[in-house]
């Protein structure tokens, strides 16, 4: 995430759980490399970015499910973000989430945070609607959204406000006294605005940079225990590849604490496990220094080799859910295209459900397949600047006059940035 601006003000902290409430962590992109740590023994949570759409374009990050099994391996509550430069473009908002729904693999009701501290539009009023729709998405396939960024951007360019009425508690904000490393906030700085949950109080948690993160627990909710049965790290309630392997790996290891001489050969060879894959576990690389009383996971006795195995797996992607078949009764004046543009549907993609052809005949009373596990890929392309229909045409491999049948474009030469081409 960008350094946030660095501000004195007085804090607010009204409804804050006391201390012995809150929880500290750490959040993560592919500059933390694919394996997650605890900073600290004290650690319970951390947020790993998924991915993010960026001037014009969706990107992934690699680290994502190797970030997640880890921490969960190393006893973290592990949640996500989305990089969210979407400006004040609402629909293109809800295609942003849309395209990483089916990758997160932290459990159902996690956290799935946008991070919104780029690229704003000077319409404050369609960069909140955009930010909403985004959190409006998460919500409805059962995560619980949150938005993040710094109270000045925030400020100058979102309406708040009208956030936490809509999702009271979901501010994720950041605020930094200085670039020390810093492991407790200082509250002389502590960003003061309503419905904050989690507060990020420094980009050096550790030496070398790290996001670090307290959440406050307003009300005495800690959020990031959300997604996980009475915040056990080990009992996420739903299962996805990167939970699963994250668990197994956990019951598979146990803490040692490191003696004087030890080195990440020689207790990897106490343990049976492969040196490279002990330190990744621990979210390290061979070439960083352990000292005497750090505490790591090891391979239980006999688990050396499995638990190198799995280490060094990545996991795979989640499944995307079935949704259950629906079905429409044609009726007079029908066409494939009328039907598929009613249901969002590529009419190409309608027809091979049923196992016909955009050349079948479909008549009244002809009962189809209108939803369910899909026989035929679509391709999708989303319009960046400077694009036309024929260049996109050109791209998926298909013509000018059927992205227009299948999307409903009257005027070629009318289309937007952000819109949704299917072929």
């Amino acid at each position: 995430m960008v350094a946030a601006t660095i501000i004195m003000v007085a804090p607010v902290l009204s409804g804050v759980a006391s201390a012995d409430g809150r929880s500290y962590g750490p959040d993560l992109s592919k500059y933390q490399g694919a394996y997650t740590n605890k900073p600290y023994a004290r650690d319970q949570f951390a947020i790993s970015q998924v991915g993010g759409y960026a001037n014009g374009y969706f990107y992934d990050q690699w680290t994502y499910p190797t970030q997640i099994s880890s921490g969960i391996a190393n006893g973290l509550r592990m949640h996500t973000y989305i990089w969210y430069q979407v400006g004040g473009n609402a629909q293109l908002g809800k295609q942003v989430v849309d395209h990483f729904l089916p990758k997160i693999q932290a459990p159902k009701g996690s956290i799935i945070a946008l991070d919104y501290e780029d690229g704003a539009s000077w319409d404050k009023n369609a960069n909140t609607e955009a930010i909403l729709a985004g959190m409006r998405e998460i919500k409805a396939a059962g995560y619980v959204p949150m938005y993040y960024s710094y109270k000045p951007y925030t400020l100058a360019h979102v309406d708040y406000n009208r956030i936490i009425a809509e999702f009271p508690n979901s501010g994720w904000i950041a605020a930094y006294p200085d670039y020390n490393v810093r492991t407790e906030p200082y509250w002389g700085v502590f960003p003061s605005l309503p419905g904050i949950s989690i507060y990020q109080f420094t980009s050096t948690y550790r030496a070398g940079g790290l996001d670090g993160n307290i959440s406050l627990a307003p009300n005495g909710r800690d959020i990031t225990m959300s997604g996980y049965t009475n915040g056990n790290s080990q009992k996420p309630k739903t299962e996805t590849p990167a939970t699963e392997q994250g668990k197994q790996i956990h019951k598979d290891t146990h803490n040692y604490t490191v003696k004087p001489n030890d080195s990440w050969w020689a207790i990897a060879n106490r343990y049976g496990m492969e040196m490279n894959a002990l330190a990744q576990l621990n979210g390290k690389t061979i070439n960083d220094v352990i000292h005497p009383g750090q505490v790591i996971r090891v391979a239980d006795k006999g688990d050396g080799q499995s638990v190198s195995n799995k280490v060094n797996t990545t996991p795979a992607q989640p499944k995307p859910a079935q949704p259950s078949a629906q079905y429409y009764t044609v009726r007079y004046g029908d066409s494939f295209w009328s039907i598929a543009n009613k249901y969002g549907m590529n009419m190409y993609t309608l027809a091979a459900n049923n196992g016909l052809s955009i050349n079948s005949v479909i008549y009244p009373g002809q009962r189809l397949k209108v939803s369910g596990n899909a026989q035929a890929t679509q391709k999708v392309h989303y319009v960046k600047y400077g694009e036309t229909l024929s260049g996109i045409a050109a791209q998926l491999g298909t013509t000018v006059s059927h992205l227009q049948a299948v999307n409903g474009i009257r005027n070629a030469n009318y289309i937007w940035v952000g819109q949704r081409i299917a072929a």
